[in-house]
């Protein structure tokens, strides 16, 4: 199996707020490869402080280990909480620095995947050109939903859609949710990890048709970028989101956004 090669776009914008506490940023080697997404939130200033924190040490840990497996995104997200509740110590009375995490693992050798997330950032995949996975998001509205109180519409209309039951930095318990085994994967897979302030005005069908439209990675976050400052009012949420599209290293001048032959089944994801 050859070596995959993959291409990466991102794009964070503060919106109609006063400052961006989005995070993103990713970590490459010949190897294993780490993006990760982070919306802030806290008292002070806080929201941005925790973000941050959240992305570097994600970053630093998987740098210093470079393993893609579901106990290694287990881990990340695990330090970061620990990090953020010691950073926490420190801050101003009235400061409750929490965030979401979204994070993606793979491994160009091995061909294979892994993603982890707490709160309500998401990860989606893309494969053949259609939406065959997506996170499920720790929110109070997701939990009724999945109780039966109301359809999957709620998600981006009920006014408590941003209340979450799980974040890092909560005093609370951590849930968190990871793919489980390592996913195969192969040139023209498409990830992409983004804040809420991004999927609650680009909706899952908005995404796939602008895919099949865009020219690169680039234009595809553009794009749907322009529908959060189409929709999005004068007040709206900062939104963020990385792109990560896979190709084999014999295409890696290209960027691929079409179909490709093979399909395999996404994952279940697990919660712990």
């Amino acid at each position: 199996m050859s070596k995959l090669d993959v291409h990466t776009a991102h794009l964070s914008r503060t919106g109609g707020r006063k400052r961006n506490e989005d995070s993103c940023g990713y970590w490459t080697s010949d190897a294993g490869c780490c993006w990760v997404v982070s919306d802030g939130a806290g008292g002070h200033g806080g929201g941005d402080v925790a973000s941050r924190l959240v992305v570097k040490t994600v970053l630093e840990r998987f740098a210093a280990n470079p393993v893609v497996s579901s106990e290694v995104a287990v881990s990340l997200l695990e330090t970061a909480h620990a990090e953020l509740m010691k950073a926490k110590e420190h801050q101003p009375a009235g400061t409750d620095m929490h965030a979401t995490c979204v994070l993606l693992l793979i491994d160009r050798e091995q061909g294979q995947a892994v993603w982890g997330h707490a709160g309500d950032s998401r990860a989606y995949l893309f494969r053949n050109g259609q939406l065959a996975y997506q996170t499920r998001d720790h929110s109070l509205v997701q939990s009724m939903i999945d109780a039966g109180y109301g359809s999957t519409d709620l998600i981006r209309t009920h006014p408590q859609r941003s209340l979450l039951t799980s974040a890092i930095g909560n005093a609370g318990e951590l849930v968190i949710s990871v793919s489980g085994d390592p996913v195969p994967t192969d040139a023209g897979d498409v990830f992409m990890l983004c804040s809420d302030g991004w999927w609650e005005y680009v909706d899952e069908a908005n995404m796939q048709r602008i895919l099949a439209e865009a020219s690169s990675a680039d234009a595809w976050l553009e794009s749907m970028a322009a529908i959060v400052e189409r929709d999005a009012g004068t007040d709206n949420d900062n939104y963020t989101a990385v792109g990560v599209v896979v190709n084999s290293a014999e295409s890696a001048t290209t960027v691929i956004l079409g179909p490709r032959s093979e399909q395999a089944e996404p994952p279940e994801e697990s919660t712990s």
